[in-house]
């Protein structure tokens, strides 16, 4: 039973009851994994990326590695990988063997481990990717490699051997999925297998080497309980947002780089009712919906030719005439705008959409910009009313300075006045200071302002107490 259906039935058995108080009942609560378990399972899987030698130095583990590597490549002459992986340890052991100036400086399991990592897997960056703490991997070339990890960036041990092996690695993520990268195409954007999204961009344009960037995801998608443990909402919150969600309202989420955009636009598809069609548009497909009736689209850049491209625009366009119930749309950074809007105005009641802003009335300038960039020809105001009659809702997600995410504003839009289109928060992040570690202290909290599709909600048969629109005493 949902968050909000809870809410509806306690309505329905006790009146005009405060369902406030049943925020805490049913909530499960996740078990944080410790950290001295993740340490152990890193030593026994062999997956801490984090060893002792300090960037930039050529160790003893290094030039073990190098010269395992080399016989490697020779042995795979004349079989598979699958039948070298059983000899590399004891290729390790015989190279140790040979050359005392490995004993007591290496640890041989690691160097076994990080090739088999190189020959199956990612390469160096394969044990980050494995790590549950690191939400974010950073390449900046084949010396330097960078993670999130709760929120904040820090430089891992983590090298490759040199700019080929990373190139290397790169050519195995973007291979398997039709993909290529090379001085004629230096920019791809791409995924993993198990979602996670990644961005590659190579010399001439990336000066320091090849860079890689992977935005991780979680095998098992976060549910809306997860964004309430993690404090990115309220439950009060989640039971609106659940609530516009069924009530069919078109929603823009809308944040910078990085401030959880894409797993709040998953939360809310997850609301979607499982019998209505959805359908899905993405640069890289990333979005994880558990909805049996979902038609996944995915644009696809130009060949070598420069011929091929197939757009997120074309993408939009298309999905109209697949009968669609439901259109969700991954980002929304260009000329699509405009498609998009005159969907969600035509019938198609109940989309989704992120887009980069820094605020809800940033969002509403930045779709003006991006519809006048679709090549038509229209009158400031037109644009605007498109806009005010097509969303009814924006959230705005921040990435907040001590690394947390946050939904800071749900904010309705209220229509035209004038040649302005009115904004109103229904609820609003209020930062109150910082403590001593940095942390930010604040409340997410209900402005006292009821929307005005508050009957709309009603009339469709979803009931939310007024008490979700006022602060607590």
């Amino acid at each position: 039973m949902s968050l909000l259906d809870k809410v509806q039935a306690k309505s329905v058995q006790a009146g005009t009851e405060d369902a406030s108080n049943e925020s805490a009942e049913g909530a499960q609560q996740p078990i944080a994994p410790k950290k001295d378990l993740l340490t152990t399972f890193r030593q026994i899987r062999g997956t801490d990326p984090r060893p002792k030698e300090q960037p930039g130095q050529i160790s003893k583990h290094q030039e073990l590695k190098n010269k395992l590597h080399k016989q490697i490549l020779n042995d795979l002459k004349d079989g598979d990988v699958e039948a070298v992986l059983p000899k590399i340890d004891a290729m390790a052991i015989q190279l140790i063997t040979e050359d005392e100036s490995f004993r007591g400086k290496v640890d041989r399991k690691k160097v076994v481990d990080e090739l088999i990592h190189d020959l199956t897997g990612f390469g160096p960056i394969n044990p980050l990717l494995l790590d549950p703490e690191i939400s974010e991997v950073m390449v900046n070339g084949p010396n330097q490699v960078y993670v999130e990890r709760d929120g904040k960036i820090e430089l891992s041990y983590v090298q490759f051997r040199d700019d080929e092996h990373v190139m290397n690695i790169i050519e195995k993520i973007v291979s398997p999925i039709g993909r290529r990268v090379d001085e004629s195409s230096p920019m791809v954007d791409a995924r993993l297998p198990d979602g996670s999204r990644v961005n590659v961009i190579i010399p001439p344009l990336a000066l320091k080497g090849p860079t890689i960037t992977i935005r991780k995801f979680s095998k098992e998608p976060f549910t809306i309980d997860n964004l309430i443990d993690f404090g990115t909402l309220t439950r009060d919150m989640a039971i609106f947002l659940e609530a516009c969600v069924k009530a069919r309202l078109n929603i823009f989420v809308s944040g910078g780089t990085g401030s959880g955009k894409t797993t709040s636009l998953n939360v809310l598809s997850s609301f979607i009712p499982s019998d209505e069609r959805i359908v899905t548009i993405e640069d890289a497909a990333e979005l994880q919906l558990s909805q049996e009736h979902v038609v996944s689209l995915e644009s696809r850049p130009p060949n070598i030719e420069g011929k091929g491209a197939i757009t997120i625009r074309d993408l939009v366009r298309n999905s109209l005439r697949m009968r669609p119930e439901r259109i969700v749309i991954g980002e929304v950074r260009g000329g699509e705008a405009l498609d998009m809007l005159q969907a969600m105005n035509t019938g198609h009641d109940g989309s989704l959409a992120t887009g980069h802003s820094n605020s809800p009335r940033d969002m509403i300038s930045r779709l003006e910009t991006m519809v006048l960039m679709g090549g038509i020809e229209l009158p400031v105001r037109a644009i605007r009313e498109q806009i005010a009659g097509a969303i009814d809702l924006i959230i705005q997600q921040s990435r907040l300075k001590d690394g947390t995410r946050k939904i800071t504003n749900i904010t309705e839009v209220q229509g035209m006045e004038g040649d302005v289109i009115v904004l109103q928060d229904i609820f609003a992040f209020r930062q109150t200071g910082v403590d001593e570690r940095g942390k930010i202290i604040g409340k997410l909290l209900p402005t006292g302002v009821r929307p005005k599709y508050y009957e709309r909600l009603e009339t469709s048969g979803i009931h939310i107490p007024a008490s979700v629109f006022i602060e607590e005493e």
